[in-house]
């Protein structure tokens, strides 16, 4: 996987309209996740991937090569989703296009909230942000990225 380039707010943005659900069950927190882990296994990428709705944990796994502090981070960057209800990445661009950062102007501690990429709202049709996914492991971009990817093969119809 190449390193992508970094987004515009308005490509996130657009990314995020885009990738509204009609709905997330159980089972399609199952079916995302699994669909994550088999992204990061074909590119032996060492990440931990979690899914949440509300303040339940659908779905968690760690990939060979991850470690614990990728826990730590999938929480920060969770925290931002959950504040901003935006994608970390989002976040971040927004602070940057701005001329400052995150850490600079949100007022929030760093070791709580990280407006890192890897962190994508799970927003369904006519109710808005009911949870998150998160990929951590990879650089910021890639995190993101492979979040993205996830998604839009998860909206596909099923084939006939």
């Amino acid at each position: 996987m190449t390193t992508p380039t970094a987004p515009t707010v308005a490509e996130l943005e657009e990314q995020e309209r885009r990738l509204t659900l009609p709905r997330f069950t159980y089972e399609d927190a199952w079916r995302l996740g699994t669909l994550l882990v088999e992204l990061a296994r074909e590119r032996e990428a060492p990440v931990a991937i979690d899914i949440r709705r509300g303040g339940q944990q659908l779905f968690h796994a760690a990939l060979p090569g991850s470690t614990p502090d990728n826990d730590a981070w999938i929480d920060r960057k969770r925290r931002v989703v959950e504040r901003y209800a935006a994608s970390s990445l989002l976040v971040g661009t927004r602070f940057r296009a701005k001329n400052t950062t995150f850490e600079d102007s949100s007022s929030l501690d760093p070791d709580t909230y990280a407006a890192h990429g890897g962190a994508f709202p799970l927003t369904v049709e006519g109710t808005g942000v009911i949870g998150t996914v998160v990929v951590s492991g990879l650089p910021q971009l890639e995190d993101h990225a492979m979040v993205v990817e996830a998604l839009e093969h998860f909206m596909r119809p099923a084939p006939r």
